[in-house]
């Protein structure tokens, strides 16, 4: 069972009350690095493009951190707005990107119509989500997107569970959960999607070396 916490007189579960509070602390620092990021990485600058040319209607990028993906989907002329956990990061993205919108929210619980999105971008954002809840995120995405909706996840490949204590030069308390691509797409299926790509490549050694090798699942909610 997942543990819980009193947040504001409401009952909050403790890895989302941890994930909020790191992000909260680094956010300045983590922006600061992860700024330069994309442009040095062809291959998701390509999936982000298929999305782009496929996608129709209003893109929620969940778990948006320093807001650069929605900073380059909107820069492809999709129609996008930002969503992350941590405050501290949604000051910073409308102070760097002072003409989108950014909210804070959580993608257990996006608050969102059913069908109001054309699209929804978890970039890496998945990573800090126990496995027990990740069919859950899931489902809600499936009912926020339209028919036709599209869906594109990144996130590490792997089977291990890491725990980290410290970012740069600071203390956090943050789960990064390492997963399987065709397990990640057998989840997508059970919430009811269909998926239509799968990339996998290797880890980058280069500016912003990797460990492990990192995937990227496009899907649709279909008719």
């Amino acid at each position: 069972m997942l543990s819980q916490v009193v947040e504001g007189g409401v009952m909050e579960e403790e890895f989302l009350r941890a994930t909020r509070a790191s992000y909260d602390l680094m956010a300045g620092e983590f922006a600061e690095w992860i700024e330069g990021e994309l442009a040095v990485k062809p291959l998701d600058r390509a999936m982000l493009r298929g999305f782009a040319e496929l996608v129709r209607g209003p893109v929620a990028d969940v778990g948006c951190g320093s807001g650069r993906i929605t900073g380059f989907l909107v820069e492809l002329g999709v129609d996008a707005f930002g969503i992350d956990l941590s405050p501290e990061l949604v000051r910073l993205c409308r102070e760097s990107y002072p003409g989108l919108r950014f909210e804070v929210g959580s993608m257990l619980d996006l608050g969102l119509e059913p069908g109001a999105l054309g699209g929804i971008v978890a970039w890496y954002s998945i990573i800090h989500v126990p496995q027990e809840r990740l069919a859950g995120v899931f489902g809600g995405f499936f009912e926020a997107l339209g028919v036709g909706g599209y869906l594109l996840v990144a996130f590490q490949v792997g089977d291990s569970v890491e725990h980290r204590t410290r970012a740069g030069s600071h203390a956090v308390d943050l789960e990064f959960h390492h997963r399987q691509p065709e397990d990640v797409a057998g989840l997508l299926e059970r919430a009811g999607f269909e998926v239509r790509a799968r990339l996998v490549r290797e880890a980058d050694a280069g500016d912003y070396p990797e460990d492990s090798p990192q995937a990227f699942l496009l899907a649709v909610r279909p008719a």
